[in-house]
């Protein structure tokens, strides 16, 4: 993949890394980075991957990320959709490495502790870092270092934040897996329709069918089975959300050939019927 970001990347001059994104998905693949992450994707469609939470991405998705926390972004294929999206990435010592230690950054050191498994933000402080985020990849200079002290330090302050990976997800991380995990990963997206073999898995991997499954487990923290399921139905939810279609035609569309097959794997993944889930989004839609 070639990246599509718009703003340049670091610079020495530049103590952290703020990036526009604008194109048809968001360039990267499943990795891992010493610095903690920020991303606001202001429209994108699609499903992310934060260690092992798979959830459906919609427009205004906020995350924080802590170090070296796997994780990717996946844009769907849809017609006319693309991705607009501000990423910033920094370590601990962007302002220097006594600065974390003074009394005033407690609540900050506590927040990056917190976002080890990554944190969604949502309410309030969503829209408030939103505003900040968008002024931040504007801004140059001094400008652009208080927005972004701002931004840690209403993250640190909020109520809204909730966890993503669950607490016993520890991932075994080589620098050599991100290829190998790519090629199976984009093999899963562009085949969800389809039935998905694992010894076609394992192939992409260079593995034998139990070292893959080994290896995939350890890595994302679920089965192979896990992993297709939650990702289809994160794409369900999606399709549910944006409520075009009927039922049995997303199933289809998102690889179930049996309606009560999709049902019990959605209830089994958000906890209701898709016609409870597309009754729930209406309400919190207005009613559209």
């Amino acid at each position: 993949m070639k990246p599509v970001f718009e703003k340049v990347p670091r610079r020495d001059w530049e103590s952290f890394h703020c990036e526009v994104v604008h194109g048809p998905d968001y360039g990267t693949r499943w990795h891992f980075h010493p610095e903690y992450q920020i991303t606001l994707a202001i429209r994108s469609r699609g499903h992310r991957v934060v260690g092992d939470n798979i959830s459906p991405l919609r427009d205004g998705d906020l995350v924080v990320l802590g170090s070296n926390l796997p994780h990717v972004w996946h844009q769907d294929e849809v017609a006319g959709a693309s991705v607009d999206a501000i990423i910033v990435r920094f370590t601990d010592s962007f302002l220097g490495s006594d600065f974390m230690n003074l009394p005033e950054m407690e609540n900050v050191k506590s927040l990056l502790r917190r976002s080890a498994r990554g944190l969604e933000v949502k309410g309030a402080t969503r829209a408030d870092i939103t505003a900040r985020m968008r002024r931040m990849a504007d801004a140059t200079g001094l400008t652009r270092v208080v927005e972004m002290l701002g931004i840690l330090d209403t993250l640190a302050r909020s109520k809204d934040l909730n966890t993503l990976a669950s607490a016993s997800y520890e991932p075994a991380l080589h620098s050599g897996d991100q290829d190998r995990m790519q090629r199976v990963v984009d093999h899963i997206h562009q085949n969800l329709t389809e039935d998905i073999d694992r010894k076609q898995l394992a192939k992409l991997a260079h593995l034998s069918e139990g070292a893959f499954s080994r290896f995939f487990r350890s890595r994302t923290g679920k089965t192979v089975p896990e992993y297709i399921n939650e990702v289809r139905i994160g794409r369900a939810c999606r399709m549910i959300a944006e409520d075009q279609q009927n039922i049995t035609d997303i199933a289809l569309d998102c690889g179930y050939r049996n309606l009560a097959n999709f049902n019990r794997r959605f209830r089994e993944v958000v906890g209701s019927t898709p016609r409870e889930y597309r009754a729930q989004m209406r309400v919190l839609g207005g009613g559209r």
